[in-house]
């Protein structure tokens, strides 16, 4: 095949901006699929230039991302300039676990939101990213869940532990279809009023049919969802006796270690939502403590760990826990710096 870009002048638009961009594609399959490839931008981001009618397909305005490719056809697209953004820089000290040129991964504080949302446009995780290192920005971004640049998973507020960012757009692409086909390995840290069974829970979770802000095993709109529960302690001691485990989910729903502990009948301590406060920890005992993956762009793999934060262990003592992070496996790396 001839990949000369002036053998395509009968199906380029004459009229196309300076600023449009070309490829051909490599393979088959959906159109907003290949094109989000061949872009370096998510199928999200696609799927908006689709609507906007910018997206050509042999030269021709295609705005369905289920148009069936076969391969070597030629796509054109003319990206609109980002909107400016509304979210300011800000100088928050945050700890680096790791960083290159195209990624960055922190230990998020609890109490900290991963990007604005609704009203709140400070203090968060993009806030702070924003005022040391350039995130990938696309139009998407400034969606109705916030501005979100670089942002491929998320934490709850009041969850702390490991959480990767993309600095450039192609890092973005590939990692939020990495997180998308489930190639990831997260582990999570919790604190549960009473001890779990150890067990693989697939059980769905959608929104709650009455109160809408949480979520509920086979709520409204149900999708799939999978846990692995193991209880690496208890402390038996306290009644109701209490225990230490250790989640890895394969799906990443909303509020979904939460959830499914609290269909065990084993909330999460301190979870006012799905269980109840505790006055051992004024948050949810929940910590991500570790994510494994495959670098996006250098192909290496990747191990990034972070303790547990000090109310988190001090709410497993006063509960009579012993703190023996070595007996249950966790080797943690120490952060890289704590950057101000």
């Amino acid at each position: 095949m001839n990949d000369d870009p002036s053998s395509f002048d009968d199906v380029l638009p004459t009229d196309s901006p300076q600023d449009s961009h070309w490829a051909i594609a490599p393979h088959g399959g959906r159109l907003d699929s290949v094109l989000s490839v061949v872009s370096g931008v998510s199928r999200t981001q696609v799927q908006t230039w689709l609507e906007l009618g910018i997206v050509r397909v042999g030269g021709k305005v295609s705005a369905k991302g289920s148009l069936a490719l076969r391969g070597g056809e030629t796509l054109t697209w003319t990206p609109p300039p980002p909107a400016p953004s509304l979210v300011k820089p800000e100088h928050i000290p945050l700890t680096v676990l790791f960083e290159d040129e195209y990624l960055i991964a922190v230990d998020k504080p609890a109490g900290m939101l991963t990007h604005p949302a609704g009203q709140i446009v400070t203090g968060t995780l993009v806030n702070a990213l924003l005022g040391r290192v350039p995130l990938a920005l696309e139009g998407e971004d400034f969606g109705i869940e916030g501005y979100r640049p670089g942002i491929v998973h998320r934490l709850d507020q009041d969850t702390s532990g490991v959480i990767v960012v993309a600095k450039t757009r192609d890092a973005h692409a590939r990692l939020a279809q990495m997180f998308a086909d489930r190639r990831t390995n997260k582990q999570y840290l919790a604190i549960t009023e009473r001890v779990p069974s150890a067990v693989t829970l697939e059980a769905a979770i959608g929104r709650h049919p009455v109160a809408k802000t949480r979520m509920s095993v086979n709520g409204n709109n149900a999708r799939d969802a999978k846990t692995d529960f193991a209880v690496l302690a208890s402390a038996p001691a306290v009644k109701p006796a209490f225990a230490l485990v250790k989640a890895r989910i394969y799906t990443g729903r909303t509020h979904q270690i939460r959830v499914h502990l609290q269909h065990l009948k084993t909330p999460v301590l301190g979870d006012a939502v799905y269980g109840k406060p505790s006055p051992f920890i004024k948050r949810q005992a929940l910590h991500a403590y570790k994510l494994e993956f495959t670098h996006p762009i250098t192909q290496l793999p990747l191990n990034i760990q972070c303790s547990p934060p000090e109310d988190f262990v001090s709410a497993w003592l006063a509960v009579g826990g012993v703190w023996q992070p070595e007996i249950w496996g966790l080797e943690v790396a120490k952060p890289r710096r704590l950057d101000a």
